[in-house]
């Protein structure tokens, strides 16, 4: 975790003292539920959380020298609380294994870390729809490989990234629910030495489902669907941050990042304005999808068990989600603060001649009887003297005094291909999909 990437709600999820903490109260619950089996003292429960009551601080520094000693994390803590809340601590973890602990402790990091993301996604779309309503029927210069294709409105560019997102919400929402499982198995998770009735009550207390059959850990499965989500939701970031990066170039100029009085953008040029934030989103996008393929070489462990995913996750599961919170937060200040030049995108509309109503000559053609191939030719020809002018000819001009062109269209009939309007009659439509 880097701090000038992260923000504090999420990283105090994966902080040593929080994780300590939901340690606790997997222990804490399994011993109240063990108590009411019968399996343990009920002072043994009430003993713990007596002790808990008091809001001790948790002694990190404690439980990493027992660790280093133990070379066992769990052991670590166990002892440490042990030596806390005295001889009725010898109840806790009564038929359990580390798993049970780890495994279920990362679930309720995750969940609560999705539901951190969510609300940043939910702070996303707010904005997106918020300047997509603004620019509804702004026109702009819709672009396939680069190159103008045809005019569209800034406010469809905007309500795409809508759906999009409103699709990686749901996503999410769904990698939460498979991710937030509880198992309290016991060793090889046959619940040999634990009743499944300290499983459901764990659950329960946590907010967790239950696992189905855990086999000493949760299957890890699930976390790759999990990260492999968060991986999507970091290339959708990339692809709206690209397009801000594509529109701010000083060619194009459409739109641009907010610049702030008092913000350099190079040390050596003070003309500079650079889409920092939005090229700083493509790297962290980045580091976000790093996680996805660890997590899925992480499903095959060896029979029920082995360690071999845990070294990971201890990095990408802080890294990927407050990666992924820091960004998602950055974009919609991206976003909010976008500052928008429908002059200029008028301009570049304008830029090739006319070129951009190509398609509708065409078509035009071939409705009064040219045959497709004829009529792709005529206004090709047409249409390359204007390319090759960089846009000095006119494309209207050009077809209006075209013999064979207007041996099928009228002049008034040329021209009227030429509305802009045309382009934007199912803006409407597509917005109410959309936005409901």
């Amino acid at each position: 975790m880097v701090p000038r990437y992260a923000r504090p709600a999420m990283t105090a999820i994966w902080e040593p003292e929080a994780k300590f903490r939901i340690w606790f109260e997997i222990e804490a619950h399994a011993t109240d539920a063990l108590a009411e089996l019968g399996v343990v003292p009920k002072s043994a429960a009430k003993a713990l959380w007596a002790w808990w009551a008091t809001n001790p601080a948790i002694d990190v520094p404690a439980i990493d020298a027992i660790e280093a000693v133990t070379k066992h994390d769990v052991i670590a803590f166990l002892t440490w609380v042990a030596e806390q809340v005295g001889d009725e601590a010898r109840f806790m973890h009564q038929g359990m294994t580390s798993s049970d602990v780890l495994d279920t402790c990362l679930a309720v990091q995750l969940a609560r870390a999705s539901d951190l993301l969510l609300e940043d996604l939910d702070a996303l779309l707010a904005a997106i729809e918020r300047r997509a309503m603004e620019h509804k029927y702004t026109p702009t210069i819709g672009r396939s490989h680069g190159i103008h294709g045809e005019p569209t409105t800034f406010g469809l560019k905007l309500a795409q990234a809508y759906a999009e997102f409103d699709r990686c919400r749901a996503r999410l929402k769904a990698a939460r629910a498979e991710i937030a499982t509880c198992a309290i198995s016991g060793a090889i998770g046959t619940f040999a030495n634990i009743d499944p009735r300290v499983e459901a009550h764990v659950a329960k207390k946590l907010g967790l489902a239950l696992e189905p059959v855990s086999t000493q850990v949760i299957p890890r499965d699930r976390h790759a669907m999990y990260f492999a989500t968060l991986g999507v939701i970091a290339s959708s970031v990339e692809r709206l941050a690209t397009e801000v990066r594509h529109l701010q170039r000083t060619e194009v100029l459409e739109a641009e990042e907010y610049f702030s009085p008092g913000q350099k953008g190079s040390s050596a040029m003070p003309h500079k304005r650079n889409p920092v934030l939005t090229e700083n989103l493509t790297g962290l996008a980045r580091v976000v999808r790093a996680a996805a393929i660890p997590a899925m070489e992480n499903v095959a462990l060896w029979h029920e068990r082995d360690i071999s995913h845990s070294s990971v996750e201890r990095f990408f599961g802080p890294d990927a989600t407050i990666t992924l919170d820091f960004a998602l937060a950055r974009l919609t200040g991206v976003i909010d603060k976008l500052l928008v030049y429908p002059e200029r995108m008028q301009k570049n509309l304008d830029k090739m001649g006319g070129l951009v109503h190509s398609q509708r000559v065409l078509l035009a053609l071939t409705q009064a009887g040219v045959s497709r191939e004829d009529a792709y030719r005529l206004v090709q020809r047409n249409a390359m003297q204007v390319w090759e002018s960089d846009g000095a000819l006119s494309l209207l001009e050009l077809l209006k005094a075209d013999a064979e062109v207007t041996a099928a269209l009228s002049p008034q009939e040329i021209e009227e291909k030429f509305n802009l309007d045309y382009h934007f009659k199912h803006v409407d439509t597509i917005f109410a999909r959309v936005f409901g």
